[in-house]
């Protein structure tokens, strides 16, 4: 199974523009066949594997514990590091694609993995960079799902 790695911040709250996108991105995923893989915790991934659940989808979280006690709810997998914010390359490297939603300065060093090994990122109100494919509504990351 294909993966699309979400990242983004773990403070948003869910009444936020970026929850919404992050929860109907999740849908568009698990409906197109694809999997998630996230950082696991709270905010855009909880948001995102939410989505991908309600949809039948498959959800994994690069843990940066070693118990996993901070996945969310709708992880279906969690593989738990210990490496806390070292874990970002793991969690861009393992999707096809990169999606990025929102954040602050470890989904800026996601990004930065994500350009540095090549990858596609799309960005929605995330750190607006070159190399990063910036769009406003989830249904544009369809064209990338193939």
């Amino acid at each position: 199974m294909k993966l699309v790695s979400v990242i983004g911040g773990s403070q948003i709250l869910p009444s936020s523009e970026e929850y919404s996108f992050a929860y109907k991105l999740g849908k568009l995923i698990a409906k197109k066949g694809w999997g998630v893989v996230c950082g696991g915790k709270s905010g855009v991934m909880e948001a995102v594997c939410r989505g991908a659940k309600e949809e039948g989808g498959l959800t994994v979280g690069i843990m940066p514990s070693l118990t996993g006690e901070d996945a969310n709810p709708y992880v279906d997998i969690k593989i738990n590091t210990g490496l806390g914010h070292a874990r970002n390359p793991i969690v861009v490297a393992s999707g096809e694609i990169v999606v990025a939603i929102g954040g602050n300065y470890g989904t800026l060093s996601e990004i930065a993995y994500s350009l540095i090994y090549g990858k596609t990122v799309l960005g929605y109100k995330t750190h607006k960079i070159e190399g990063v494919i910036q769009i406003s509504k989830p249904e544009e990351v369809k064209k990338y799902l193939k």
